[in-house]
């Protein structure tokens, strides 16, 4: 119709609240309906046919499948990140290892950045060296001179940026363009990002993966991964992770399709909020540097100046001194910050990092003091300044004890 947006043509905003909602799969409701199913049945040989020929593209056929409610979320998700299509599966890290084993076989070399998700770094490691995958781990700051690594069976590099714990920011454009010229396939865990600050399709990555139990999902209820790919990658990204057994609950999609609708709100308010108490933090005498970002400390704050459209909750700190007991004591005491291995939902979320180099294989981590971890949420900002303070105070005790 003539003056009508497209979903390609919305602000993000807009298209976040609208993507996935057409009369196909909200015909009379707000928000698409829960379907829940294993067997589908049919009717007639016809229907059978129908549904068996169309399997892959948004048609019930089993219930493994995906049903109306899957398939409202993935429309959604492939829409907003700019995609062809959307696996989901039960966790982030199944969306990436079902990713990584779709597009990799015996024989094949993968580039991993040293800074990726831990259990990331355990599945290369322990479950595609038995498979006959090698892996090579390079330095989240190298740029266009990973191409120095580039080996003749190379069919995959992996990025994750900001990277775990350390918040280091990747060159995605440099690295794209070395992998386009030697036909490489580029992934990124994009949970940090999301759809909203980092635009991957964009900058040309081929295999878009976020922990969608994060932003997406917003609330710390459930469990749920997505990786988004080209047209002409999608075939084979949807029939291999259907073939490993990858399914979700339709519950499980609907709370997440509901918890998106609200995510750009969201993510401002934690940006917003997680600004001020890094600055806050920044000024504390314990602190030898913050690891955000946004802030020139950290490393690629170049990158992220140039290539995100914005922050998020999640970032580290660096004490310039003490130890596990101290750190114990301040981390112990928390009011209002729990300690928690995941984040993204509302709440407030503290973890220390003794070891850093014990989930790094080719740069030493060089730091005289620990490292701490925060995901700051949705309580007022106030509030969790004091309950710093007082772990500070904690903390500096402690260590004069």
């Amino acid at each position: 119709m003539k003056g009508q947006q497209t979903l390609s043509t919305m602000k993000k905003d807009t298209q976040i609240i609208s993507a996935g909602r057409s009369k196909k799969w909200a015909p009379n409701t707000v928000n698409p309906g829960v379907t829940r199913a294993s067997t589908v049945v049919f009717h007639n040989t016809d229907e059978l046919k129908h549904a068996t020929q169309n399997r892959g593209d948004k048609v019930m056929f089993y219930g493994r499948r995906g049903t109306d409610t899957t398939f409202a979320f993935q429309e959604a998700i492939s829409e907003i990140e700019g995609y062809a299509g959307t696996a989901v599966y039960p966790c982030g890290t199944a969306a990436i290892t079902g990713a990584l084993l779709s597009f990799l076989k015996a024989g094949d070399h993968l580039l991993m950045v040293d800074t990726v998700y831990e259990p990331t770094r355990d599945f290369c490691d322990k479950m595609l060296a038995n498979l006959g995958v090698t892996t090579t781990y390079y330095d989240p700051l190298i740029g266009a001179g990973i191409e120095e690594l580039v080996q003749q069976n190379t069919k995959v590099i992996f990025t994750e940026s900001p990277g775990s714990i350390t918040m280091e920011v990747q060159d995605i454009p440099s690295i794209v363009a070395v992998a386009k010229k030697h036909n490489i396939i580029t992934m990124l865990d994009n949970t940090w990002g999301t759809a909203v600050n980092f635009d991957a399709s964009g900058f040309g990555i081929d295999v878009c993966v976020q922990a969608a139990t994060k932003y997406v999902v917003g609330h710390s209820d459930v469990m749920l991964g997505t990786a988004s790919t080209t047209e002409a990658l999608w075939p084979t990204l949807r029939e291999q992770s259907y073939l490993l057994g990858y399914c979700v609950s339709p519950d499980d999609i609907y709370l997440a399709a509901r918890g998106l609708r609200t995510m750009s709100v969201r993510l401002k308010q934690h940006q917003q909020a997680a600004l001020k108490i890094a600055k806050w933090i920044e000024a504390r005498p314990e602190v030898d540097h913050l690891r955000h970002p946004a802030f020139p400390s950290n490393p690629g704050h170049e990158f992220f100046k140039r290539d995100f459209n914005g922050s998020n909750g999640l970032f580290s700190f660096v004490l310039n001194c003490g130890n596990r007991a101290a750190v114990n004591a301040m981390v112990n005491g928390m009011k209002y910050f729990k300690m928690g291995y995941s984040w993204g939902g509302f709440e407030s979320l503290i973890m220390p990092t003794h070891d850093v180099n014990a989930i790094r294989s080719i740069k030493n981590w060089q730091a005289d003091g620990p490292l701490i971890r925060l995901h700051i949420g949705l309580e007022d900002v106030e509030d969790l300044i004091a309950d710093l303070a007082a772990g500070f105070e904690r903390f500096n005790q402690a260590l004069a004890d």
